[in-house]
């Protein structure tokens, strides 16, 4: 049995994909279990829902969809699912006993009609994570032999640790497969070159300051980071200098930081080489490439890893980046704009954000003003949106009461202008008339 556990042992560590997962437990667990059976669930989206993952069968269960469709569960409401799920060791369940119990599982019935006649499951987590359980099933009495259960204990921790694996590059591969598609969405996106200089609206002395500043920077290639409240209008911003800097026939590709996992960040900077990874099926260009001899935008520079800092850094410093699994780096030319909603200096002395690249991202700072500090402009961005929103709409001459545009004034505008502006769209929306005479202000910030 040793020597047998040990070979096992080194299956189950070649095992790749869902397709091997089942092989090992296939061939190599039925030496020594004569199962007929094997389904797997693990815990849905919703934590609490058990769903099949994997199922196999070789007799006259082999396409029965009921069959399948008997492997969903709830906790709560599974006294066969909740007693695998809280126990240390395999448990052993006989079909004919649990036809005598008045509160067996409606799926019961039909193990018996398909020639089931006893079953084992056991839990599969490992020291991090919940995943499921195994369960295998017989057409014959006495298979789970106090032997064998203790066999199926001893392999559960390493088929727990290899299966958390399997779905974990299954989401990541599912992951890169979208944003491969926005990558490919990006690409067939036409370079815009209008003025956007008309969509940043506001003439008190703050925003007059950001236009000049704007004005001063766009020309140059120097690194500009956008300081801002959420909503203030940084992507705006930085469409303005692009458009009206050299680079702007090339193209302004933007990450979003904050939007990623911690581990398909560097991915999404920096490419990967065909193989590179469980899931790599082919060679991936990163946005620094996608940018090259254009602008990158780099959203929420605040939410990276500092893991990820350190390579930003080595890319700024040396204008050279390096796919995963690449063998030799590769000469970028990029503009860098970076924005946050941070305050960096704080992030800094906290230690959540390198001092180094800190300095190397504040070249050209621009901080923008948060709405409530400039509510003179109220007025007119609220016009200027109205426009906006009642042509799409097929409305005309709408304007804003007086009651209203009151109300406007004296709110709080937690979400600065992107707030203003979802409101004025769906004021127009809900607005019959010319004049939008009611307050659609959601007061529960």
């Amino acid at each position: 049995m040793v020597e047998f556990l040990l070979s096992l042992s080194n299956d189950i560590a070649l095992i790749r994909d869902k397709d091997d997962f089942l092989r090992v437990l296939r061939e190599r667990l039925r030496e020594v279990i004569h199962f007929n059976d094997i389904v797997i669930n693990i815990f849905g989206d919703d934590g609490k829902s058990l769903v099949p993952y994997l199922y196999y069968s070789e007799g006259r269960r082999k396409n029965h969809p009921a069959f399948q469709r008997s492997g969903h569960s709830k906790l709560g409401g599974d006294h066969i699912f909740e007693a695998v799920m809280a126990a240390e060791q395999p448990l052993v369940f006989n079909v004919r006993k649990l036809l005598q119990s008045k509160s067996h599982p409606p799926y019961i019935p039909l193990f018996r009609e398909t020639g089931i006649v006893e079953f084992s499951g056991i839990r599969l987590r490992t020291a991090t994570q919940e995943i499921g359980c195994l369960f295998l099933f017989s057409e014959q009495t006495h298979t789970f032999p106090e032997p064998v259960l203790l066999l199926i204990k001893g392999i559960a921790h390493q088929l727990s640790i290899v299966l958390a694996n399997i779905l974990n590059n299954d989401r990541i591969a599912t992951q890169l497969k979208e944003i491969e598609g926005y990558r490919q969405q990006l690409e067939h996106q036409p370079v815009q070159k209008e003025n956007t200089f008309a969509d940043l609206v506001g003439n008190s002395r703050e925003m007059r300051q950001v236009f000049h500043l704007i004005s001063q920077v766009a020309p140059a290639d120097s690194t500009v980071l956008i300081l801002g409240e959420t909503g203030t209008g940084k992507e705006l911003v930085t469409k303005a200098i692009h458009n009206h800097s050299p680079r702007r026939d090339k193209s302004l590709v933007k990450v979003n930081c904050a939007a990623l996992p911690a581990n398909l960040i560097e991915s999404e900077l920096f490419g990967h080489e065909k193989g590179a990874f469980t899931g790599a099926t082919e060679r991936r260009i990163g946005k620094f490439e996608m940018a090259h001899n254009g602008t990158l935008f780099l959203d929420e520079v605040g939410e990276l890893p500092l893991e990820l800092q350190v390579k930003l850094l080595r890319v700024l410093q040396e204008k050279e980046i390096e796919r995963i699994g690449g063998k030799s780096p590769i000469r970028i030319d990029v503009r860098i704009i970076a924005a946050t909603n941070r305050d960096l200096k704080k992030e800094v002395e906290a230690g959540r954000f390198r001092k180094d690249l800190y300095y190397r991202l504040d070249v050209f700072p621009i901080v923008l003003p948060p709405l409530r500090e400039r509510k003179e402009e109220i007025p007119e961005l609220a016009d200027y949106f109205i426009q906006r929103y009642a042509q799409k709409a097929g409305k005309s001459n709408m304007r804003l009461a007086d009651e209203v545009k009151k109300e406007m004034m004296a709110w709080h505008w937690p979400g600065n202008v992107r707030e203003l502006e979802h409101l004025i769209e769906r004021s127009v929306l809900m607005t019959r008339g010319s004049v939008i005479e009611q307050s659609f202000i959601r007061k529960s910030h």
